[in-house]
């Protein structure tokens, strides 16, 4: 008997198929994996301006938020904003205006005296939630609408 020993044509093909099938779930799992890390520093950048926003507070005489939203005023919550509105994908610009409602593709921060908020879209939605908002009440949740004009806390979702 004269026996060849090695694999048939249908054997290999068998198996790269199957490497196929799970390379194309490990690179679906990652762009998910990708998705949830861009949301996660979105909600670190927005989380960092809360701090920055209570140190404008206290810097201003008398004390207040007026100048959170001022790029120009502080560059470090500007730095951060900006982080996040590009993290998010938005095309759109930031708009720094309290009497702007906020549309889909544009990151937005409403400023008062006494308070102020900052909503950004996520990069990919978390179930219904499409933006994410930070206020000087400490609120940070997710938003399913954009930042309303002269709103200048997180309304409740």
């Amino acid at each position: 008997m004269n026996f060849k020993k090695g694999f048939t044509l249908i054997e290999l093909l068998v198996v790269v198929a199957i490497i196929g099938i799970l390379a194309s779930v490990v690179l679906a799992s990652l762009n998910t994996a990708r998705s949830k890390g861009a949301n996660a520093a979105i909600k670190a950048n927005l989380a960092n301006i809360r701090a920055q926003a209570e140190l404008v507070y206290d810097g201003a005489a008398p004390n207040s938020y007026d100048t959170v939203c001022n790029g120009t005023q502080d560059a470090n919550i500007a730095k951060a904003l900006a982080a996040a509105h590009t993290t998010s994908g938005a095309s759109g610009a930031i708009v720094l205006t309290y009497t702007t409602a906020q549309i889909i593709s544009t990151s937005n921060c409403h400023a008062t005296s006494a308070a102020w908020a900052i909503s950004t879209p996520l990069k990919a939605p978390e179930g219904p939630l499409l933006y994410w908002c930070v206020d000087s009440l400490g609120t940070s949740t997710g938003r399913v609408s954009p930042l309303a004009a002269s709103t200048a806390a997180c309304p409740a979702t």
